[in-house]
């Protein structure tokens, strides 16, 4: 009998499956549904179980409770990062940050990725396959429960192109932004992309799908973009542009442009005029990220004296610039340094999810 996932279901979604099968426990399936993403479990210690326990048992034969599993957990002190098992022996990474407001969840959305940036250790991995919705979620559920944080903001910025994974990570959003369940606002929820122009015109189209967007630029000029990141090829940075003015006319909502910072490539304080030009008329705001060192040493991070007067000149051109001190970098948990790259070499014994 095919079970249904509870981390893979809306509350609504849930309760009237539920129903759909007993031909009634609505209202009781919403309380077992509360209580697993309020505490991380399933015991029935809502009143209304004390007269229904068969009811409780009938709803929960029909119930499939299993996450994956911890495999393994890196941490520097503040910054930890974790790994999950998936079912055919791959390894999902997430980061927990500390920030000034509260803990960050880094999550992965694929293992791997298909954008072959070149600052990216997941970029060199190439893609594996998408991860699931239950695969998202557990990420999400650890964190709570397995290692008891209290988590403020979710962005799907770990491993892989969310906007490649679209529909599992809208679900997934879905699910994260029930009153019902995790409860996250839907300003505490960030998707980052590369910047596939396509999903971004479809995301501003969206109604109940309503997170934060991230945009990850990195250049302020198609010379220097489209060798670092391939898919300036196939949408050059005036299409991403255009994608990116009507999103912030459609939603009203702001972009966060990231922007990694390395050291002779785009660092520069011409460069910096350059990309306020560019940003010309967006609703932005700018990540400066220094350059993580990674298993291939192709680059190396600008010093803090050139990383400051860039931001400085990017705020006196008047954008809101914020510049992201780097963390976890000794445990490879820092932005663009996830990735199993092991994998490579038996990326071809595995099944390719594209």
């Amino acid at each position: 009998m095919n079970l249904f996932s509870l981390i893979s279901l809306t509350h609504q979604e849930y309760s009237e499956l539920i129903f759909s099968k007993l031909n009634k426990g609505k209202t009781h399936a919403g309380l077992i549904y509360e209580e697993f993403f309020r505490k991380g479990y399933v015991k029935g210690e809502n009143r209304a179980f004390l007269n229904a326990q068969n009811l409780l048992k009938d709803i929960l034969s029909l119930t499939d409770l299993s996450i994956p599993k911890l495999s393994g957990e890196k941490t520097d002190g503040k910054t930890g990062k974790f790994l999950l098992k998936t079912d055919d022996d791959l390894d999902i990474e997430s980061v927990i940050i500390p920030m000034r407001s509260g803990h960050t969840l880094c999550v992965s959305s694929q293992i791997g990725c298909n954008m072959g940036c070149t600052f990216c250790e997941t970029g060199r991995m190439g893609l594996i396959r998408n991860l699931s919705v239950e695969e998202i979620i557990a990420q999400v559920f650890h964190a709570r429960f397995s290692f008891g944080i209290s988590l403020k903001n979710i962005v799907f910025m770990g491993m892989g192109e969310p906007f490649d994974n679209y529909e599992n990570v809208k679900k997934a959003c879905l699910i994260l932004m029930d009153p019902k369940g995790f409860g996250f606002g839907k300003n505490h929820i960030t998707v980052s992309t590369s910047g596939k122009v396509d999903e971004i015109y479809r995301f501003a189209e969206e109604k109940d799908f309503v997170p934060n967007l991230a945009v990850s630029l990195n250049a302020s000029s198609d010379l220097i973009r489209q060798k670092i990141m391939p898919i300036n090829r196939k949408a050059n940075m005036k299409a991403l542009y255009e994608a990116m003015y009507n999103y912030c006319n459609k939603s009203q909502r702001e972009i966060l442009v990231a922007y990694v910072l390395i050291e002779g490539v785009y660092d520069q304080l011409n460069h910096v005029d350059e990309l306020a030009n560019y940003l010309q008329g967006l609703n932005v705001k700018v990540n400066l990220i220094p350059y993580n060192h990674q298993s291939c040493e192709r680059y190396k991070a600008p010093c803090m004296e050139s990383i400051e007067a860039f931001a400085k000149q990017l705020q006196q051109r008047g954008f809101y610039t914020l510049l992201r001190l780097t963390k976890g970098d000794k445990i490879m948990a820092a932005c663009g340094q996830l990735g199993n790259l092991s994998l490579r070499k038996n990326k071809t014994s595995l099944k390719i999810s594209l």
